[in-house]
């Protein structure tokens, strides 16, 4: 269903900006030489499903903004990118130390708002109000609501609250199915899928324990799937 999602903040009201997942669809469609071995190339896989879904409509991500910059009621600005102002796979934390956030909103804005981690978050640093959104429908705190932002002006600042909704997960489980994405998305399709099951990230630990056996030959990024959900089933999900 990625061509009805692509469809959604086209309404009235509506500013869409780029994520880090736009350039890799397009590296896929476009590969400058030969597709990266091991882990890397296997999870292009699912973003190749993606590009295949989209077709045409691929044109407008390479239209998207890199951010989004609004006026405040007071005239301050609010400035809304994908991961923060260093590049596009920056992550933005609880445990950030105050002088590398300052480094990740500069010019720091009155509000700053970022998505990327999945890890809903609202924080403020001098007078930035910085909130991460989480995510629709891959949160990573552990609760498997949707998550969203919400942020308001009153008596002269901002104020900021992350919504959880509920949706209909078996109808999404079976989506999962039904829409070809577990077949047809490689070896990782799995670990994305619970990740939708528990609410917790997995395709980092995974790439960054079996990166180099992969590449050493000593075993597939199948069977590195498999065993990564093996362990994480024996630990009862907890990682």
């Amino acid at each position: 269903f990625p061509r009805a999602v692509l469809g959604v903040p086209r309404g009235p009201g509506w500013a869409a900006l780029a994520g880090h997942p736009r350039g890799f669809r397009l590296n896929v469609a476009r590969p400058p030489g030969l597709p990266p071995p091991g882990l890397e190339d296997a999870g292009r896989e699912n973003v190749r499903w993606t590009w295949r879904q989209l077709g045409a409509a691929t044109e407008a991500l390479e239209q998207l903004p890199e951010r989004v910059s609004l006026p405040a009621p007071d005239g301050s600005e609010v400035r809304v990118v994908h991961a923060s102002m260093r590049h596009n796979r920056d992550n933005i934390l609880a445990d950030t130390p105050d002088e590398v956030l300052r480094q990740q909103i500069a010019p720091a804005p009155a509000l700053f708002v970022v998505g990327h981690t999945h890890r809903p978050l609202i924080r403020r640093i001098d007078q930035t109000l910085v909130v991460n959104v989480g995510s629709v429908g891959l949160p990573f705190d552990g609760d498997v609501r949707a998550a969203y932002g919400r942020m308001e002006w009153r008596d002269g600042g901002w104020e900021a609250e992350i919504v959880r909704l509920p949706y209909d997960r078996a109808q999404t489980e079976r989506d999962f199915a039904e829409s070809g994405f577990l077949d047809a998305s490689g070896p990782i399709a799995p670990l994305i899928y619970d990740e939708f099951l528990t609410a917790r990230p997995r395709l980092f630990t995974f790439v960054e324990r079996y990166r180099e056996p992969v590449l050493a030959g000593a075993m597939t990024p199948e069977q590195a799937a498999s065993e990564f959900l093996a362990t994480l089933r024996s630990d009862g999900a907890a990682a």
